[in-house]
């Protein structure tokens, strides 16, 4: 299903114009058309007419970094591995760098919310991962997120998922639960730059944490695989294999075309959307497809309507 959407003058949106063959691409007129179903009497030409001003998307803009292996560098994947498996064993807790876990439940973030206050993660140290969650830590269960030299902290991901319960025990006055990753990214302030990098490090770790857990057998050959470089890849545990596997991603496009005039946007609805709710268009890349021919393919598989040059954006990754 499919509609035409219509919008004020005031509106800012990506625009996509179509213009006739026959008309001058330097400066087409604006006249008023439905939109073209397969209609070869009609090129198509694209241009941005408003932009959108946004200072970032959601999920994009993780403040924390990453670094290359280094076992000299102690905040570095491989050396903080090595110094987290110390400490699991000996049970240190106050050394340099100090160690943040961010812990997931069924793709949950554990976050906090107290009144007149904007949201934030639940990281906890080692030993309040074990004691208020009874977590069993080893090496291979935590994932490395990245590292922040100013702020003397290495931050990790854990998977705690099996349990029933939303809420955890409180510690440090504050109640935790795990909440929706998408509930937490509809409550972000926009304009709060802490608040969307907190939504940013949520999505990175929730994307890796969900590769690890769909990642656990070899794809070539079957064998289990195990976690490597403090979990920023995995290899296969066959020795005539050993295959080097890295997180995935899916490439996407989701694209905004409107008619001629600007005033009147496309958009689609699926049956499982709640009432009056409608969504653009958007589809996964196929292999051997570029960005446009995804946009063109996809929009013209939902509603026979053709489009022609496609103008860029922008990107944000999408967990």
């Amino acid at each position: 299903m499919v509609k035409l959407l219509h919008f004020p003058p005031s509106s800012k949106i990506f625009s996509i114009f179509c213009v006739p063959k026959n008309l001058s691409n330097h400066s087409p007129p604006l006249i008023t058309r439905p939109f073209s179903q397969h209609n070869p009497s009609f090129s198509f030409r694209t241009t941005t007419t408003m932009s959108i001003n946004l200072q970032s998307h959601a999920f994009a803009g993780n403040p924390i970094r990453s670094r290359t292996p280094n076992h000299g560098d102690p905040f570095s994947p491989t050396a903080a591995l090595e110094t987290l498996k110390t400490r699991i064993l000996d049970n240190h807790h106050s050394l340099s760098p100090n160690f943040k876990v961010l812990p997931f439940r069924n793709g949950k973030p554990l976050a906090s919310s107290a009144a007149g206050e904007s949201w934030r993660l639940g990281w906890i140290g080692l030993e309040d991962l074990r004691g208020l969650l009874g977590v069993e830590l080893s090496g291979d269960s935590l994932v490395y997120l990245g590292s922040d030299v100013e702020q003397d902290a290495v931050y990790w991901a854990i998977d705690v998922s099996g349990g029933e319960r939303g809420l955890v025990p409180q510690f440090g006055g504050i109640r935790f639960s795990f909440v929706e990753l998408r509930t937490l990214m509809v409550a972000t302030d926009w304009v709060d730059s802490k608040a969307m990098g907190n939504l940013a490090i949520a999505g990175h770790a929730r994307a890796l944490l969900e590769w690890h857990n769909l990642s656990r057998f070899c794809g070539y050959c079957g064998e289990k695989t195990v976690p490597m470089e403090a979990g920023r890849r995995k290899q296969c545990l066959n020795e005539s294999c050993k295959k080097r596997i890295y997180p995935r991603i899916d490439p996407v496009v989701i694209m905004l075309v409107i008619d001629r005039e600007n005033d009147r946007a496309l958009l689609s609805k699926q049956s499982r959307f709640v009432p009056r709710m409608w969504s653009c268009l958007a589809g996964f890349i196929e292999p051997g497809e570029s960005l446009e021919e995804a946009v063109r393919r996809e929009t013209w598989e939902e509603t026979g309507i053709e489009v022609g040059e496609v103008v860029y954006h922008s990107s944000q990754p999408w967990p």
